[in-house]
């Protein structure tokens, strides 16, 4: 049961966090996404962070491209549950700098798809929209970052402290 309230809690914390004022593209939704594959069951991996997304989607609003932001969560789950059996601190970084690599791949190409704006779909266009959207990855290298360090360093500290929150009994990060 704590599982369910602790996902949930979770999912509700992640949709917040996008509704409060914050810097483009810092967000916790990749760590969120990561960090549900690593320690909730499996069947949560891709619930979590598309929940949030949902939530506070509704009241932000959607765009078309969504799908394109939401493919990546997806994609940056199925990272998250091979890290969930090869976790180690240096694994951990890679794959929030793999989920950042994902996220700005994925929904840059759907930008450059999409009619709405003026790129030429060719090779020029989309090369140019990767270029413009260079300043963005910062922030999302930025904030991913912090947020994996946080969330998993933070969890990884509490369980030594309060041996009742394993969420999961396996794996251990080293």
């Amino acid at each position: 049961m704590s599982k369910y309230i602790f996902t949930f809690a979770l999912i509700l914390l992640a949709a917040l966090s996008r509704l409060l004022p914050h810097m483009p593209n810092i967000s916790p939704i990749t760590a969120i996404a990561l960090f549900g594959a690593v320690y909730l069951d499996k069947k949560h991996t891709f619930v979590v962070p598309i929940a949030a997304m949902l939530i506070s989607d509704y009241f932000i609003g959607f765009h078309s491209e969504i799908i394109w932001v939401y493919a990546s969560f997806v994609i940056i789950g199925l990272i998250g549950l091979w890290l969930r059996n090869n976790n180690s601190i240096i694994k951990t970084i890679g794959a929030a700098l793999a989920g950042s690599i994902v996220f700005f791949i994925v929904t840059n190409f759907g930008v450059w798809y999409s009619p709405m704006y003026l790129y030429p779909r060719t090779v020029d266009g989309l090369i140019a929209c990767y270029v413009a959207a260079i300043p963005f990855f910062r922030n999302t290298v930025i904030g991913d970052l912090f947020y994996v360090g946080a969330m998993f360093g933070l969890y990884e500290l509490a369980k030594r402290l309060i041996p009742s929150l394993q969420l999961k009994t396996s794996k251990v990060i080293k």
